[in-house]
């Protein structure tokens, strides 16, 4: 059995070299992704070349048909009627969201019925009641059951996933709540989420339900088994996962409601259900959304304003009210809107630490001093004086950017303006000490306490801000919104996201008046962006490189996929290292080549775009033949010829692809094992690294959706449409994605 792993290691690195090779061909030619040699195109755009440029800037890349409706409209209409998506019906979009009706509920009901593990920690540790509710006390007792599981885990010595070495706390951070998320159609055994070895893995996981009550169990209707895994007892329902198998997961969840899985993932912990999902939307968004321009400018917004998801084991409750409350419905109007809204953001609260400043002078902060003196114990463990960390990055990567003329006092004085901004009872009202507030709003979401504020006047940028609790915190937001640096940074970084890596300085200027002159309307800077003549010059035109995030959701685009469950692409863009809301430092993602081009990330790209092409993620599904429209699939699929290969630049790049680019896929598309090679080594990296990385985490969540789909085809298989074939038109398509010819927009 050795010498067959053996054998296997050495055919997967060999095909391994055979795909870098391929890579390196392509990568070889002048039109390669980030060269900087590439000449550039002289001659003034086509109308086509227009429509084509315009739908891979303004949208996250065109559809099949998608620029035969621009020539329809007429660009400029087009334009126009995607700077008011609230005109554009996207009730398809609405349909493939409501599987996950977590996300609709506001941050308080979100925390009562799926707990957080903060929560459940509390309340174990406290003996609070369960709710009386035969649901919810079955989610909150079934999650302090697994609770206890990792718990025991953790005091034999078992390492926690997510957690680093030198970490205080691990119920402080995120764990193995992200790391080991599972979709709300799919489960994970707990010994699984709290990372343990396989010998503590066997002692945690006895006993387990036999196979004959599990089968019952999955086999009885949807209602009754509804009812049935509600009534059993936190030790049956532990013991009944540990019992079920991977093949019956997707019987377990058959025939219920979306809302049904919820609670049933949920069961194991709320964390799971949550976290996953906001990621899931994103993913679904830019890929279907109608609204393609609000899409693009939700991703650039929550870059700009970014938050991290693994900031604690809150923050992913609050990263569906973030998108859907502060940032899509601002995401084309006023900036001073929007700075607004993400400024009382409890996501942005929590993240940039703000929800835990108290001014040294406030009401809060005596009453502290004389808790210290009486309960030092107790004492000991509430915030403290201001946190300045908001009120930088508020001025440095929100507004003024770096050099715009703030300093080390500016950063105070507006720490001191937004001390008292913070959220009420953050974890549900569950729990007390720092956690802990007067029960003035609801739950997990934004409140003023006036108490925590810094009393006496403020001096912010020379303006002197008079003593006014809430509002000096909107004067500040008001002057940062209208200040000409915060114009030209905004405007700035805007063009790099549409135009160019470097933007023309004259084409930033003529954004920042507009910006001025129209009190931050974000639809006017982008109008007279799309009407500028460096947004439309040939020196511009495929010169961007699309970052992960754009080119997978362009590939899903371009080929038409079916996207069923996006946990899989959630994982995938760990493995091209742009994890959604995972970029730990406020400064988000950057819109740069230089930033995304390397070898690792362009191999990586290749395995992504042929395991795609080749129906091999799981969750997703592509037909090419139906997509160049072929009558006889069979053979078109079998055996394509050069005439199928301009059919698909066509549909994929839109245009024809650079002649080295043509004659490589010409001359590789044949290649038998391309697509299993790009699995293996897709799946491979997803399962190497260290173990307390994130990537360990995703590697179970995508193994884990391909066993509940029945589509494991090995030990290192990903798993995708089981019963389809390797096929050269898969391949011939896989390595056009793959090329530079698309990696460019």
């Amino acid at each position: 059995m050795t010498t067959n792993l053996k054998i296997r290691g050495h055919l997967l690195e060999a095909g391994r070299i055979v795909l870098v090779g391929t890579l390196c061909s392509l990568m070889a030619a002048p039109q390669a992704i980030g060269a900087v040699t590439a000449p550039a195109k002289q001659t003034p755009l086509t109308q086509d070349e227009k429509t084509l440029h315009a739908l891979n800037r303004l949208t996250f890349g065109p559809r099949p048909g998608d620029e035969a409706m621009v020539r329809k409209m007429g660009l400029e209409a087009w334009f126009e009627s995607q700077l008011h998506p609230e005109k554009i019906d996207d009730s398809a979009l609405d349909g493939r969201l409501a599987q996950f009706p977590a996300l609709q509920l506001p941050v308080g009901e979100l925390l009562q019925r799926y707990p957080s593990p903060e929560m459940i920690r509390q309340m174990e540790k406290q003996q609070t009641p369960l709710p009386s509710d035969p649901l919810e006390h079955a989610i909150y007792a079934d999650s302090m059951a697994f609770y206890k599981v990792a718990k025991k885990a953790a005091e034999a010595g078992a390492p926690q996933l997510g957690k680093k070495p030198g970490d205080a706390d691990a119920g402080d951070s995120m764990n193995d709540s992200m790391a080991a998320a599972k979709p709300a159609d799919a489960t994970m055994k707990p010994a699984d989420a709290v990372g343990v070895d396989g010998k503590e893995k066997r002692r945690l996981s006895e006993p387990k339900m036999a196979d004959d009550e599990v089968e019952a169990i999955v086999s009885l209707p949807p209602d009754q088994r509804m009812a049935k895994l509600i009534s059993m007892s936190p030790e049956e329902m532990v013991s009944f996962r540990r019992g079920v198998r991977g093949s019956e997961l997707s019987a377990l969840m058959q025939g219920l409601t979306p809302q049904q899985k919820q609670d049933v993932a949920a069961m194991q912990g709320g964390a799971r259900v949550i976290g996953v999902e906001a990621l899931n939307e994103r993913v679904l968004r830019d890929v279907y959304s109608e609204r393609q321009l609000q899409a693009v400018m939700d991703d650039f917004w929550l870059n700009h304003f970014s938050v991290y998801v693994r900031k604690n084991q809150n923050e992913p409750y609050l990263l569906a009210s973030y998108e859907r409350d502060a940032i899509l419905p601002n995401s084309l109007g006023k900036f001073e809107d929007l700075l607004v809204a993400t400024a009382k953001s409890p996501a942005m609260l929590m993240y940039l630490d703000n929800w835990e400043s108290i001014g040294p002078d406030s009401l809060a902060a005596q009453r502290g001093k004389h808790l210290g003196q009486v309960a030092p114990n107790v004492a000991k463990n509430l915030p403290k004086g201001i946190n300045e960390n908001y009120g930088r990055e508020l001025m440095e990567l929100h507004t003024l950017g770096v050099g715009g003329g703030y300093t080390q006092k500016d950063v105070i004085e507006v720490a001191k303006c937004f001390t008292g901004w913070t959220i009420d009872r953050p974890y549900g009202g569950v729990g007390g000490g720092r956690y802990q507030r007067a029960d003035t709003g609801t739950p997990g979401e934004f409140v003023f306490e006036e108490n925590r504020h810094e009393p006496g006047p403020k001096t912010v940028l020379g303006h002197t801000i008079a003593e006014g609790g809430m509002n000096e915190g909107l004067e500040v937001l008001h002057i940062l919104a209208t200040s000409p640096a915060t114009a030209h940074f905004v405007s700035k970084k805007l063009a790099e996201r549409f135009v160019s890596d470097t933007p023309p300085a004259a084409l930033v200027d003529r954004m920042a008046v507009t910006f001025l002159k129209s009190d931050g309307d974000i639809k006017a800077v982008l109008t007279t962006m799309f009407h500028s003549p460096e947004f439309w010059s040939p020196t511009v035109y495929r010169a961007k490189v699309k970052t992960p995030i754009e080119f997978v959701a362009s590939a899903l685009r371009a080929s038409d996929a079916s996207v069923q469950s996006p946990i899989a692409l959630v994982a995938a863009m760990q493995q091209l290292g742009m994890p959604i809301y995972g970029m730990q430092t406020p400064n988000g993602y950057s819109w740069k080549a230089s930033e995304w081009v390397s070898s690792n990330a362009l191999v990586a790209r290749m395995n992504f775009a042929l395991v795609l092409s080749g129906g091999r993620l799981p969750g997703t599904k592509l037909d090419w033949p139906e997509v160049l429209g072929a009558g006889d699939s069979a053979t078109v699929a079998t055996s394509p010829t050069p005439r199928t290969e301009l059919a698909l630049e066509k549909v994929i790049l839109g245009e024809p692809a650079g002649v080295h680019t043509r004659d490589t896929v010409l001359a590789n598309f044949n290649d038998p094992t391309a697509q299993r090679t790009a699995e293996q080594n897709f799946a491979k990296t997803a399962q190497g690294g260290d173990a307390d990385d994130d990537m360990a985490g995703q590697a179970r969540m995508i193994r884990a959706k391909a066993v509940e789909k029945g589509n494991v085809r090995g030990r290192y298989g990903m798993g995708g449409q089981a019963d389809k074939p390797e096929t050269p038109l898969d391949t011939m398509a896989g390595l056009l994605l793959g090329s530079p010819d698309f990696q460019k927009r």
